[in-house]
């Protein structure tokens, strides 16, 4: 779904736009992720580009297509295995919409988002391990933007690239022990300790996506 609502950013809007994803990484590999986009400062434009039929020679879906393919993800992706409690708020409003799912491991989490984007897309892309953004091994967490995603985003054609400047990603990843080191420059560490928070802004991410990247060593049980 993360990479999903990329596509969404910059395949449909380029002007003000909140984005985050939270991982919640237990000691075991299991966890939670939640996701967040939102286009409400965008809205008039979102209502604008909807209301055609056509963009770039694309078709452009309706509303209840949209929520139709994004429920019919969810769908899939809560049969996966080791995927539990998906949830997805749509608010097409305020254009804001906001992801959560349970997982058991983050292989299992990577598999099942993978296969259910595979089953929904018409895009044929690999399903190799280098598609994996998620590693951990009980001490470290590493995280990547797949080869794939990263040329997607750098392909997508945007009429007014300055204002994705005012455009913002936060991307947390949370522990249940205390962080060591990571590598990150952006990365900011909370004062528990066990949360690291790196923060961008939209147009820095489309011309660097691997500004995201990170590796994170926490302190030995």
């Amino acid at each position: 779904m993360k990479y999903l609502l990329l596509f969404l950013l910059f395949g449909l809007v380029s002007s003000c736009i909140e984005i985050s994803d939270d991982l919640t990484l237990n000691n075991d590999g299991s966890g939670t992720l939640r996701y967040k986009i939102n286009l409400s400062a965008s809205k008039i434009k979102v209502n604008s580009i909807l209301a055609l039929d056509s963009l770039d020679g694309k078709p452009v879906p309706s509303k209840t297509q949209i929520s139709a393919k994004i429920n019919e993800f969810v769908r899939l992706l809560d049969a996966q295995v080791g995927i539990s409690n998906v949830l997805i708020e749509e608010n097409y409003t305020d254009y804001i919409f906001k992801f959560s799912c349970d997982f058991t491991s983050v292989r299992n989490l990577q598999d099942g988002i993978k296969l259910s984007l595979a089953q929904i897309s018409n895009d044929k892309y690999s399903t190799s391990a280098e598609q994996f953004w998620l590693s951990w091994d009980g001490n470290t967490l590493v995280r990547t933007i797949p080869a794939y995603i990263t040329q997607q985003i750098k392909n997508y054609k945007l009429d007014n690239e300055e204002s994705l400047k005012e455009g913002v990603y936060t991307s947390i990843a949370r522990f249940e022990r205390p962080v060591a080191t990571f590598e990150n420059k952006l990365g900011t560490l909370s004062k528990n300790q066990m949360a690291v928070m790196v923060r961008t802004n939209t147009f820095d991410l489309k011309s660097n996506q691997h500004l995201l990247d990170n590796t994170i060593v926490l302190t030995p049980r």
